[in-house]
């Protein structure tokens, strides 16, 4: 059998991890697919969050 080109990521909010101050009790996280022969770097999407309410850069998590 074949792997699949296609794999299941998790995007994280940057502001959530990032600033102390603004620390509430979770992190916004998404899970997303990418194709992983044309995107082969960490991807970065601008979603919104639920913690920060607005709309934050979301990058790519192990």
């Amino acid at each position: 059998m074949a792997k699949g080109v296609r794999i299941i990521i998790t995007l994280e909010c940057t502001e959530c991890r990032s600033n102390p101050n603004k620390r509430s009790k979770g992190v916004s996280r998404y899970t997303t697919q990418k194709n992983r022969r044309n995107t082969t770097g960490r991807l970065e999407l601008k979603k919104f969050c639920t913690h920060c309410n607005t709309h934050t850069v979301h990058k790519e998590i192990k």
